[in-house]
């Protein structure tokens, strides 16, 4: 080689020696890897996975040098093993985005029982990389019918005659078992299982889960979840046995008042399938099917959703589920096909599970019965233990509330019986936890025990129960009155939030009720992390949609009345959209969108010239109606109508998110019709109401939904005002006028009067019914009373969510934090402290990170401190003078006077200080 040939080698070499290093200092890893990954709503690591095209999300760590994401990387593999160089499912490649939240799978298409297996990695705002994150993974479920090679299977339950007491079918409790040989030892087993009821499945003598009731309450008819179980561990090589018991639920149970649907229900069935894999590489599958043997002659003697739980340890089976086990006397089990009209789906949620116990408090005997408090309502079972002499049965009922006279009170529950049943095989201490009902409860009366033994606080304790999931975020004030609002909000979202948003969970109803799930909502969800709770129910909602677009009363619908309501329907628009605002996910709204659409055509189908015919429930449960009646003084065309447009205009909001400009257009003239047609028929020139009695809720509705033009509003709110001080200053709101009453006293300025109506200690106020003992939030402002007691009118739940719906504002307002952009990209912290409060907190999980404002006066100062997450800004308003600060590249002042200050902040933490 000549020496030019040399020199153009060596600069070939340094060249690429530089280009390398180069390289290799941008990517050189360097940050805190990212965490909390999840994906679709929320999910981490999750087994029989609904989802085949889901959304990855991840959280920067908080750090000092993490401000915003330059840019990610996602990796998706068949093998752990493949990650992170060799992706054989999906590699986004480097991406410069600031998503760190909703990034769609653009990969392979993938396949039920598939796992997965995935990594990220970012670059902050200096281009400085991140180490590649934990390696986290999801399993599919079963996504098709066609996937299932087993049959539904159960006994003719019908055939027994049993007859309940409101003449409703009972379907004793099934026991259904298979044993089964394997000559090969197990690497893994799969349990794809559900039932049309509820079950509790174990294998070897082992229960397989903690679930409550799976697998949840679906409209049947259209889609039942499938639970999927990891059972490697309890599959042995040779013999084994699997049992399943199997009760009616929501399924073949009585629910609602329909009666002629109680009197002939459909037998309890399950189906399951066992897929093993073999340590040779082999695999066998064990299904339901006529093999299969059962008996209803086990210890549940009956269980109902309603009326509770009979148990009879006399009937007990010892090692029923195991190969130790004689069941030559049993049954052969019936055998049906799957049919492809109702859709096995993998459970789009979590399960119910037993989250909290609580100790009995104090005890209280009384007429030969003995009372135990727990001195909290919750939801669920009592697990009792208890001494009993063979032969005995031990009563369990429960109450929300003593009467006055300290007597058990029952009536509120109505026709649910709402009782257990335990008979005794021998002497000595029983132990019993009911399996297939739930109650609700602050007292649990026990009678017909050893009355020879004193009684104990450790013999009841409360099985708190409700959807697995966790909280999202905290309130706390300087207030004690309000700190027990907050708690009772939190009470009523666990007692009602059952696999299903229910009304109440005592009475004979616990029913899907629409309207109430409109207004608690967005509360809920500063509350808890309940967004898959909420996209789960919404396809359930979208199921159970009327071929006409009306949206029933209740879902699952049980009722069957084809009837609609105004503020009830518009759950169809007003949770996806509230959800969006609190998620930044547009695939709630993607999924939603048709069915919205639907709805407003419903509304548009329903009126005159403009205005709506629509009833049906109108205000429900305002306080003193003059007209008496449980749906209020607000005239229901004008509810319907104000509802009308605020669908519409929610359904635009939609449109113009999904980039659908033609139907935004549509729906946002639409909104302005309605309204036009709103306030000229229900407004005078001057703002105040013709063509129908004058309400708070009147105004509130024209109000919050932006109804009336300029020259109306001012005279509407000076309206309101008058209206709120002829009640002396005191709301007189129902369920629909209850949440916007905060939301337009603020926008209109009236943050002293909001806080007036919030601090009321005499009826109708929140302060009320803590004043008289509640611990969750009742159905009507006066439910109960320390000197009268029950409230003797019809509805009369203690734990019913709805007027919870305020729990929004204290996390907004007087905590101050709420989102500017979907999805706290850009956060609004703006508290507005008053008297009586000297201090304040909350902090939320957004899809960011963790974000908190906590303020405190003393004197005449007030000291902000604040958290603002990773790759989010924040507009900050500090009340009062803010007192000298140095500005940087992280804190910007955009304006500053004597009432307040506002600043925009970059991720970190921070304290303001300000003279008021």
């Amino acid at each position: 080689m000549n020496n030019t040939s040399q020199q153009k080698a060596f600069l070939i070499t340094l060249l690429c020696v530089v280009f390398f290093s180069v390289t290799s200092c941008d990517q050189k890893e360097t940050l805190e890897k990212a965490n909390d990954l999840t994906i679709s709503e929320g999910f981490q690591n999750p087994l029989g996975f609904y989802d085949a095209t889901p959304t990855f999300s991840w959280k920067l760590p908080a750090l000092k040098n993490n401000k915003s994401q330059f840019a990610y990387q996602i990796v998706v593999a068949s093998n752990p093993e493949l990650l992170p160089n060799d992706a054989d499912l999906w590699d986004s490649k480097k991406q410069k985005s600031e998503q760190s939240v909703w990034v769609k799978y653009q990969g392979e298409k993938l396949q039920s029982r598939q796992k997965v297996f995935w990594q990220v990695k970012y670059w902050n705002q200096d281009k400085e990389a991140s180490f590649w994150s934990e390696i986290h993974h999801f399993e599919l479920g079963l996504l098709n019918n066609s996937d299932w090679k087993a049959k539904w299977i159960g006994l003719d339950t019908k055939k027994e005659k049993v007859i309940g007491t409101q003449k409703n079918m009972l379907h004793r409790p099934q026991y259904l078992r298979k044993d089964f040989e394997l000559s090969n030892d197990v690497a893994s087993a799969r349990l794809y299982i559900t039932a049309k009821g509820v079950f509790d499945v174990s294998i070897n003598g082992e229960n397989v889960s903690d679930d409550v009731m799976p697998p949840g309450y679906t409209p049947y008819k259209k889609r039942i979840e499938t639970i999927t179980y990891d059972v490697s561990d309890l599959i042995e090589s040779g013999q084994n046995t699997i049992g399943v018991e199997l009760a009616a639920g929501w399924h073949s149970g009585r629910l609602g008042w329909m009666k002629k649907y109680w009197l002939d229900t459909e037998t309890p069935k399950m189906i399951c399938q066992l897929e093993l894999t073999m340590k040779d590489g082999s695999k066998e599958v064990i299904i339901s099917d006529d093999s299969w043997k059962g008996t209803t002659n086990g210890p549940i003697r009956l269980a109902s959703i309603y009326d509770g739980e009979t148990y009879d340890a006399n009937l007990e089976m010892p090692n029923w589920t195991t190969n130790n086990f004689n069941d030559k006397n049993w049954e052969a089990v019936n055998a049906f096909s799957i049919t492809n009209d109702i859709r096995l789906e993998p459970k789009r949620h979590t399960t119910v599970k037993t989250k909290i116990q609580l100790p009995t408090k104090q005890i209280i005997e009384k007429d030969g019965a003995v009372i135990f408090d727990l001195e909290q309502n919750m939801v669920g079972v009592p697990l009792v233990k208890v001494p009993m002499k063979k032969g005995q049965t031990l009563k369990i009922r429960f109450a929300e509330m003593l009467s006055p006279d300290g007597s058990f009170y029952t009536e509120n529950y109505r026709s649910a019986l709402s009782t257990n049943y335990y008979t005794a095989s021998e002497d000595g201490i029983i132990e019993y936890e009911p399996k297939f009902t739930f109650h609700g409860f602050r007292y649990v009366e026990l009678s017909g025990f050893d009355t020879s033994k004193a009684p104990l606080k450790d013999w009841v304790t409360g099985l708190v129960q409700y959807s697995d999931f966790d909280k999202n975020g905290t309130f706390t004030s300087s207030n004690e009155k309000l700190n027990q609002l907050q708690s009772n909000i939190v009470w009523g979202l666990r007692g009602n939030f059952f696999d299903i948003p229910t009304d109440c969970p005592q009475r004979d109803e616990r029913m899907g009720w629409t309207g109430d799930a409109q207004v608690f909502g967005p509360t809920s969800i500063f509350n808890a992390d309940v967004y898959k709770f909420w996209a789960s129910w919404m396809q359930s909602v979208r199921e159970s949609q009327f071929d006409d677009g009306g949206i029933p009363w209740v879902v699952p619908d049980v009722l069957f009345n084809n009837k609609v309501s105004a503020g009830w329907g518009d759950v169809c628009t007003i949770i996806p959209w509230k959800i969006y605002q609190r998620t930044g996910d547009k695939r709630i709204l993607q999924e939603n969108f048709e069915m919205m659409k639907g709805w407003v055509a419903y509304h548009e189908k329903n009126t005159k010239k403009g205005i709506s015919k629509m009833g049906f429930f109108g205000d429900w449960l305002q306080p003193y109606p003059e007209n008496g009646n449980n749906k209020g003084d607000t005239k229901q065309s004008v509810i319907g109508t104000a509802f009308f447009a605020h669908s519409a205009k929610l359904t635009a909001k939609t449109a113009k998110i999904l980039g659908k400009e033609n139907e935004y257009q549509k729906y946002e003239n639409l909104f302005k019709e309605v309204s036009k047609k709103f306030a000229n028929h229900f407004f005078d020139d001057n703002g105040k109401v013709k063509n129908a009695p004058e309400t708070q809720t009147t105004y509130l509705l024209a109000l919050a939904f932006d109804m009336l033009p300029e020259q109306k509003q001012k005279g509407a709110k000076e309206q309101l005002l008058k209206k709120i001080e002829e009640a002396d200053n005191h709301l007189r709101t129902g369920f629909l006028g209850t949440p916007l009453l905060s939301e337009v006293l603020d926008e209109t300025g009236e943050i002293d009067l909001m806080y007036k109506l919030l601090f009321n200690e005499t009826y109708p106020s929140w302060f009320y019914s803590i004043n008289q003992g509640a611990t969750t939030i009742w159905e009507r402002w006066n439910s109960y009373s320390k000197a009268e007691g029950f409230n003797p009118q019809n509805m009369n739940s203690l734990n019913h969510y709805a007027y919870g719906a305020i729990g929004e504002w204290m996390y907004e307002r007087i905590a101050g934090i709420a989102p500017l952009e979907a999805g706290y990209k850009t956060i609004k912290i703006a508290p507005v402290p008053r008297s009586p409060l000297t201090s304040a907190s909350a902090n939320l999980d957004t899809p960011y990170g963790k974000v908190s404002s906590s303020w405190e006066i003393k004197g005449d100062k007030l000291q902000l401190q604040i958290v603002v997450p990773p790759n989010t800004k924040a507009k900050v308003t500090v009340p009062g003078i803010l007192e000298p600060f140095e500005e940087s590249n992280d804190v910007k002042m955009i304006s500053d006077n004597k009432v307040n200050s506002e600043l925009i902040v970059k991720p970190g933490t921070y304290t303001f200080n300000s003279k008021l």
